[in-house]
């Protein structure tokens, strides 16, 4: 009788891939995480308990059958597992990198609830995606039939991605139109490599180009081509724009030079690994070499730029946030991280003002206690009076978060209905929009979100798309 793989979670430990020792991986861009080998792999996915209810799957926004993919890893049947895998995610070895996997599918692991250690799905799931590829397992899309509807999608990042991916593989032409010269969006200007190489980006890329999508990048809508002449050249549109309006500090001295917004600040680093030309950079506006930074957030971004930092070579990184560890929200796997690698969090903290003339010099830093419950639950941070102290810095990144730009404003499409946050308001099973045959998702739906939901999202909008160019008659009226 042949030995059961599974259910090995009683007498296998828990073991995540090893990571490069911390002051190794703190001179370069390279991930921090070491590849499974297959035995690893197998025996690590081995270890799920096949829940008849699996938590892990349920709490995956993508709903991806983890439990059968875990199975087949732990039996070696690596291809049937991707292709499992692939079947409900587009972009699995990328989530797989990126996803907050203690938020969701390992922090409900029920192993985990019964307190024998999470499966190590995230790192599973990069894995056989990564062996894929090497495999060339990765199939080309190759749609059966050509159609001659065409879609435009605003934004190339993982949602405009995704729906490009599931448009074209039903042979629907798909144009993307960015306003950056890579395509990706954050993918592959907002994620510094150590998290996300950018190979791992772009052959998916490359992919969606072989298949027949067109990039139309280097393109502002409102300013290159308008939203009326999108519109007017497809039968339908997709807005997958994100959200990169920065969230400003409004505090004195707030317009001194060497105060920088984080997207800024990360799309120069990332621009460097391109071996792009960045003249802000080359300039130290956008470079920490040397420098003391502060780093102001407790999010993931603010994890992103401090990290960064120390690669690039900063004397000194901290981070300010104003509540403590326990409430920030970022991951604790990237504080953990950034943490090994030097950087130093001073919690309970919020920026009352900059020192510094021509440039800035400190940050004008006041204390901070945790006080009575705000609506949503979280204990408010208040101000500790007399506490305030002057900390140096040469650089302050701010990493407060993002909010959607006006885009009805700037596309000249009042009609487009926004929310009272300023983000487009669509249905949330189709997210069709105000505008009949025109789309939205992601970020720009959501607020500043994950990237599994936009992926998520963009899958579902596929579908609706294809249910709305199925109406010849509808389509024809408008």
């Amino acid at each position: 009788m042949a030995k059961n793989r599974m259910l090995q979670f009683v007498t296998v430990a828990k073991e995540t891939p090893e990571k490069r020792p911390a002051n190794l991986r703190a001179q370069d861009f390279h991930e921090i995480y070491r590849e499974y080998a297959a035995e690893k792999a197998a025996e690590q996915a081995g270890r799920c308990s096949q829940c008849g209810v699996p938590y892990c799957q349920s709490h995956c926004p993508l709903h991806n059958n983890i439990p059968d993919w875990l199975r087949l890893t732990a039996e070696g049947r690596l291809q049937e597992a991707y292709e499992i895998s692939q079947a409900t995610n587009t972009f699995p070895e990328i989530c797989g990198r990126i996803c907050p996997q203690d938020r969701l599918c390992e922090g409900n692991c029920v192993i985990e609830q019964s307190g024998h250690g999470t499966v190590t799905i995230g790192s599973v799931e990069k894995y056989i995606t990564d062996t894929a590829w090497e495999n060339g397992w990765v199939q080309p899309i190759k749609p059966q039939a050509e159609r001659t509807e065409s879609v435009g999608i605003i934004g190339a990042g993982p949602g405009g991605l995704a729906a490009a991916d599931m448009l074209r593989r039903k042979g629907v032409q798909v144009t993307v139109y960015d306003r950056y010269d890579r395509a990706g969006g954050l993918l592959t200007y907002g994620i510094p490599g150590f998290k996300l190489e950018k190979p791992v980006v772009m052959q998916r890329i490359e992919q969606l180009e072989e298949a027949g999508v067109q990039f139309v990048l280097n393109c502002t809508v409102g300013v290159d081509i308008s939203f009326d002449a999108i519109r007017g050249q497809h039968d339908a549109v997709l807005i997958a724009t994100g959200v990169y309006k920065a969230r400003d500090i409004a505090a004195p001295g707030v317009g001194a030079a060497g105060i920088v917004k984080a997207l800024d600040y990360l799309t120069a680093s990332n621009r460097k690994s391109f071996g792009d030309e960045v003249a802000e950079f080359d300039s130290g506006a956008l470079n920490a070499e040397g420098k003391r930074v502060v780093v102001i957030g407790g999010g993931d971004t603010a994890m992103d730029c401090v990290r960064t930092a120390i690669r690039q070579g900063a004397t000194s990184v901290k981070c300010l946030y104003r509540r403590d560890r326990a409430n920030m929200p970022g991951s604790q796997r990237e504080v953990q991280n950034a943490e090994e690698e030097g950087v130093e969090f001073v919690w309970l903290t919020a920026p009352k003002g900059f020192t510094g003339a021509a440039s800035v010099e400190g940050v004008m830093v006041q204390r901070m206690r945790l006080g009575a419950p705000d609506a949503t639950g979280r204990q408010s941070p208040e101000v500790i009076e007399g506490a305030d102290y002057v900390e140096p810095a040469d650089l302050v990144v701010q990493a407060l978060g993002f909010e959607p730009e006006e885009i009805p404003a700037l596309w000249g499409v009042p009609e487009l209905a926004v929310t009272r946050w300023g983000t487009i308001r669509a249905d949330f099973r189709s997210h069709e929009t105000s505008l009949p045959g025109v789309y939205a998702v992601g970020d720009i739906v959501r607020g500043a979100s994950l990237v599994v939901w936009a992926i998520r999202d963009g899958r579902e909008a596929a579908e609706a798309i294809l249910d709305y160019l199925a109406q010849p008659a509808q389509v024809a009226a408008e």
